[in-house]
């Protein structure tokens, strides 16, 4: 059986990562002017911060290889403006979740879980959690399927936050986390999405580091030491999750998760990643 905090993640991300697994969100960024994926990334997802330096993002998003966002960060702001960035995102996210969602992002049933998931999502101290307190600082939109997308992705963040700490807890740098979880799941660090592209020689060096505290056995996939470390930074992250939703009686909370089941399949079966 799951805990809250997975059970939650799992039903939530898929809302909450609309920015990065559907087209509608980049066209909007693109109307803004960007042509470039990771240029609409950086400043959707910075743009609570405000024109902050490359160092300050690359600190708070943790997982990113050296000089990656400084290729991005300031530089977007030559193109749009903070504010403008979350608007689109905004709209974009929203187009998505009706397009996808249909008749189910309508009507007082998703009002009702659209409002009960924001009570979550803005309800838990925001000490020690930069990104969340950063999007707790936005307005909260009068749109109700923005207004369900901006709680969901405070819930993101709010657990984004938790993960990292959960990491530094263990050691585990933002590129090692990512060959941890490319090998959990049966793939070789070099072919992973979110590292690949590094130079061959980048990827050794942070998997022969792996293999030397003995997270990684000779054979070049995880030993017992390397899986225990990333079930205890999971259980820590789910663990460090629940709180928003313990500001929810049990009540609200099943009623919550009643409403969200139906969204979660689609929102996947759309997934473009």
């Amino acid at each position: 059986m799951s805990s809250l905090g997975r059970r939650m993640f799992e039903l939530v991300e898929p809302i909450g990562a609309i920015p990065y697994s559907a087209e509608d969100p980049n066209e909007a960024m693109f109307d803004l002017g960007f042509t470039d994926f990771w240029d609409t990334y950086f400043a959707g997802r910075a743009a609570p911060l405000g024109s902050v330096p490359a160092e300050v993002v690359d600190a708070l998003f943790y997982n990113f290889a050296p000089g990656e966002v400084a290729r991005h960060i300031p530089k977007v702001w030559e193109t749009t403006t903070p504010e403008a960035a979350i608007a689109a995102r905004r709209s974009g996210c929203a187009a998505a979740l009706r397009r996808i969602l249909g008749s189910l992002a309508e009507g007082p049933t998703f009002e009702r879980t659209t409002d009960l998931l924001l009570a979550a999502a803005t309800s838990a101290p925001h000490e020690g959690r930069p990104m969340y307190a950063a999007l707790r600082t936005l307005s909260i939109p009068d749109d109700v399927v923005e207004r369900c997308f901006h709680a969901a992705s405070l819930l993101r963040e709010h657990r984004g936050d938790g993960h990292i700490a959960a990491l530094v807890v263990e050691g585990i740098g933002g590129l090692e986390a990512h060959a941890l979880f490319a090998l959990d799941n049966d793939t070789p660090p070099e072919r992973f999405g979110r590292i690949h592209h590094l130079p061959g020689a980048q990827i050794a060096t942070v998997v022969d580091g792996l293999r030397e505290r003995g997270l990684i056995g000779d054979d070049g996939w995880l030993s017992d030491g390397g899986r225990a470390a990333r079930r205890r930074v999971e259980s820590r992250t789910d663990a460090l999750a629940e709180t928003p939703y313990e500001h929810l009686t049990p009540a609200e909370r099943d009623e919550l998760i009643a409403g969200l089941e139906p969204l979660a399949p689609l929102l996947i079966a759309d997934q473009d990643w």
